[in-house]
């Protein structure tokens, strides 16, 4: 455990002590900034029909800020190690290959759910002028944070897998977009899907990410989406580890 911890701080700290997670927070502050005003512009003085939680999350700014940053923070976790020659000493390190891919993928999380945190004041600001009652209450603010959290961690977790791919950050950046847009996609090809083919199309209508992080955004816990996120993320991180320990050996 005190190895899992001092590689999640190590990989922290590369975070924070860089030039890019600064970008990418930066980037992500200002597009989730233009979103609520272009949003509140278009409200104007009509009331919402949903919570405003919703309405960021049918807009494109939060999925292209998920597709573009997730690829971006995982890229560097394990092609940076082997481009600069410090993962065979990483290996050689007296903690399993399951701790170093926890701690990297752990750091990625809190790394990302930070960046998020502006947000938070955007909704603090529309609940300071939105004179309705109930407007953003706390189980919508905990089921909107919660996606977010699940949805990051699936994202991440597939850009965790495209590092551990290749040793080229700009290789593994654009894998794990590819992943990533091809997760969300899923949803979506079950419209395209014959309706008798029932079967398969509501299978890939369960996986259908956009709709349930609006499910999260309104407040509402399905189950089924959190243990499609939780399996999904588990998955990725196991394809993670096996890439990582064929490395060892080779």
């Amino acid at each position: 455990m005190q190895g899992y911890w001092t590689l999640t701080r190590r990989e922290l700290a590369a975070y924070f002590y860089s030039f890019t997670g600064w970008v990418v927070i930066a980037v992500a502050t200002f597009l989730v900034g233009l979103s609520f005003v272009v949003l509140l512009d278009r409200l104007g003085n009509a009331p919402s029909p949903a919570p405003v939680t919703e309405l960021f999350y049918q807009t494109y700014y939060f999925w292209l800020i998920v597709l573009l940053a997730t690829p971006v923070i995982t890229m560097r976790l394990f092609a940076l190690e082997r481009f600069s020659g410090t993962f065979e000493t990483l290996m050689t390190t007296p903690v399993s290959d399951l701790t170093v891919v926890l701690a990297k993928f752990s750091a990625a999380l809190v790394f990302y759910l930070v960046m998020w945190l502006p947000m938070l004041g955007c909704l603090l600001v529309v609940q300071r002028f939105v004179h309705q009652p109930g407007a953003l209450d706390a189980g919508t603010l905990a089921g909107m944070y919660l996606g977010v959290a699940l949805v990051g961690a699936l994202f991440l977790a597939a850009g965790c897998f495209a590092s551990s791919l290749t040793r080229s950050q700009t290789a593994a950046a654009m894998i794990g977009a590819l992943l990533g847009v091809s997760l969300f996609s899923l949803g979506f090809l079950a419209q395209r899907v014959p309706t008798s083919a029932s079967v398969f199309r509501q299978a890939l209508a369960q996986l259908n990410v956009f709709e349930q992080m609006q499910d999260f955004a309104r407040g509402v816990l399905d189950t089924r989406a959190v243990v499609f996120h939780l399996s999904g993320t588990a998955f990725l991180l196991y394809l993670t580890l096996r890439a990582v320990e064929s490395r060892r050996w080779r």
